[in-house]
Order: structure tokens, then C-alpha cells, then sequence
């Protein structure tokens, strides 16, 4: 079950992030959008609404999770640059995975909506000094400070961790083309 949950394992930031991590996590970014596009854009509705592991949630609810939590995460760099160490609003994204536009909204929402969130994201680290990655900001559960390099990181991880949960579903079922 540890395999179908965390595929990839679970996130381990480097002891120091530099430039080169930061670089190659940024084009992790860039260029999710059309990966996942790819290999969820052929899916029957049937295909979709398949859990990609037992009691996780279906291929289309992981779609639209990753638009609403990248989308948090953007405003989350934005208050970072803007203010001292802000300390973030968590969200429940349990119960945001049981709305309406999760639970049955086409996925090709959620797809236009992350290439253009990635594509301004992007846009925006890629304009960023080495001294605005070292901003922080502070993640209400366990008070623990946050450093927007890291948090470049971590979504990256995001991107590839729910990229395998729907990868690895499809190649269960044999319905990879």
C-alpha cells in the first residue's frame, strides 16, 4: 500500500539547495502541464472517475486536487515575496476533493487552468534572485518555516508523485497507448 500511496517515495529536500536544484525542479514545472495532459487526455469518463488505488482518489479528482493546490501554492509564493515570513492558510483538501468541479467537472478545466498557472509560475521564478528563495514562509501545522526554494521543490516532487499515481493506475489496467 506504502508503493500505491507515495510511488516515488516521499519528499527529502536536499541538505542545500542551490541554483542547480532550483533549476531543474523549475523545468519540472514548466513542463507538467503537457506531460500530464498527454497521459490523461484519451481517458473515458469511466477511465476517469477510477480510484488510483483503493480508498485514494479517482484519476479525475487527482487532476483538479492538483490545479486547487498548485493554485494555493502560487498565492502562497506571492504573499512570500510580499510580506515577512507570513504564516500560510492551510486548506482541507480532503473535502475540497469531495466538491462539486472535483468530483465531476471535465478534467480539461483543471488542464487549461495549470498551463496557464505554470506558465505565469514559471514566469515568476525564473525572474527571481537567489535572496528571494531564501524568503520564508510559515506552514500553520507544526509552526515550521518554509523556504520558497524548498517550496519549488516540493511541488515539483507534487507534479511527478501524482503523475505516477495515474501513470501506475493506467499501467495496472493496461490502458497506457
Amino acid at each position: 500500500m506504502e508503493k500505491l500511496q507515495y510511488p516515488i517515495g516521499k519528499f527529502a529536500a536536499p541538505v542545500h539547495i542551490g541554483q542547480e536544484e532550483t533549476a531543474a525542479w523549475t523545468a519540472v514545472l514548466e513542463t507538467f502541464p503537457g506531460r500530464l495532459e498527454k497521459l490523461v487526455k484519451e481517458l473515458t469518463d469511466t477511465q476517469l472517475d477510477t480510484p488510483y488505488r483503493p480508498g485514494g482518489w479517482t484519476v479525475r479528482q487527482v487532476v483538479h486536487h492538483l490545479y486547487d493546490s498548485h493554485t494555493n501554492s502560487y498565492v502562497r509564493f506571492k504573499w512570500t515575496l510580499t510580506e515577512d515570513s507570513p504564516v500560510i492558510k492551510a486548506y482541507f483538501e480532503d473535502r475540497w476533493a469531495e466538491l462539486p468541479d472535483t468530483k465531476s467537472a471535465p478534467v480539461t478545466l483543471a488542464l487549461d487552468g495549470l498551463r496557464a498557472l505554470h506558465a505565469k509560475w514559471v514566469y515568476l521564478l525564473n525572474g527571481l534572485e537567489e535572496s528571494d528563495l531564501q524568503r520564508t514562509f510559515i506552514h500553520p501545522a507544526g509552526n515550521r518555516k518554509v523556504t520558497l526554494a524548498e517550496n519549488i521543490g516540493i511541488y515539483a516532487w507534487h507534479c511527478n508523485h501524482h503523475y505516477m499515481h495515474i501513470r501506475n493506475l493506467l499501467e495496472r489496467n493496461g490502458w497506457l497507448s
